[in-house]
Parts: structure tokens; C-alpha cells; sequence
């Protein structure tokens, strides 16, 4: 989840929300003192989810980051630091992941990787991204690498690994993470 105001230094917030939607599904909050109707359309053209303007209550705006969350597939339990999706909990704290309440052993670049995903869903994520986002710059060309992980996570999250409904394969480019199936 992105917030974004729309007044920032540099490039405006909604240059850099239409930038962030052009390559991305991640939900996108305004938080922001203008409250104009043109200021809230303008906005949401521009591909934000939610408008809000300050001042803002803070049960508020964490009703709002819920709801949008929800609305990506993602959902956040009372504690921040874990995210669900389907029967799949991930404890980004104590970096644990359970599958049907059962804890299942993740190697840390599985989880490295898996993180990165649940940060970006339903997005498509070429190759080489993925791999120089969890593995560092020298890893941009071992594909075969990245499909083998690909599919260690899918045996362990997914309910029929060889039909994949959370990390989706797009062919010739990269994975995308459906959290809604």
C-alpha cells in the first residue's frame, strides 16, 4: 500500500501516482490538505484508490488502509506485521509462513522472495527484476534459477502447485501475485 499527498517536492503526487499505477497494481492513497472536488477527481484519474484529507482521524485512515487492502486480496491482521491471503499467513516480523494454521519452513531467499511478491501484487514482475530485487544486481540472467524457487514456493503455498492460483507464470516476461484467485 502506497500514500501518496499530492503536494511533494520535486515531481507531484499525482505524477507520481500515475507513474506508480502505470506499472502497478498496489493500492494508492491520497492523504492531503486540498479538498477541492477537481483536487479528489484529479486524483483518482490519475489511479489512486482513496482520497483523504487532512486532518484525518487515525481509526479512520486505518479503516481505509484495511478496506483497500482488502480490496487488493491482501488483508492486514491486528498485528502489522502479518499478511493473509486464502489459507496463507505470513509473519513478516518473525519472517514464519502458515499454510492451514500449519508453520511451514521457508529457506530465507524463499521468503525473500516471497515477501517481494506480497509487496507487489497483481503485478507483473519480469525475470530479471525479481532476481536483482532478492538475489542483488549479478542475478539478472539466471531464469532457471528463479523457476526453481518459483516453484518451491508454489509446492508449499499453493493447493495444486502444477496449477498455480497465487504465482502466476507470464509467459517469456516474469510472475505476477494473484492473491484473489
Amino acid at each position: 500500500l502506497i500514500l501518496l499527498d499530492i503536494n511533494m517536492p520535486g515531481m507531484s503526487g499525482l505524477d507520481a501516482c500515475a507513474e506508480i499505477r502505470s506499472s502497478s497494481e498496489t493500492p494508492i492513497i491520497m492523504l492531503t490538505v486540498r479538498n477541492s472536488e477537481a483536487d479528489k477527481i484529479a486524483a483518482l484519474d490519475a489511479g489512486a484508490d482513496d482520497y483523504v484529507t487532512k486532518p484525518f482521524s487515525v481509526p479512520e485512515l486505518l479503516a481505509r488502509i484495511r478496506a483497500n487492502l482488502r480490496r487488493s486480496g491482501l488483508s492486514v491482521t491486528n498485528d502489522a506485521s502479518k499478511l493473509s491471503f486464502g489459507n496463507v499467513e505470513v509473519n513478516l516480523q518473525t519472517r514464519h509462513v502458515f499454510v492451514a494454521a500449519r508453520d511451514v519452513r521457508f529457506t530465507p531467499k524463499e521468503f525473500d522472495l516471497l515477501h517481494y511478491f506480497l509487496t507487489h501484487p497483481n503485478t507483473t514482475i519480469p525475470h530479471g527484476k525479481l532476481l536483482q530485487a532478492v538475489w542483488g544486481p549479478d542475478y539478472g540472467n539466471e531464469i532457471e534459477y528463479l523457476h526453481v524457487f518459483v516453484n518451491q514456493i508454489r509446492k508449499k503455498i499453493e493447493p495444486d502447485p502444477a496449477n498455480p492460483r497465487y504465482l502466476l507464470t507470464e509467459l517469456r516476461i516474469g510472475y505476477r501475485f494473484s492473491p484473489n484467485p
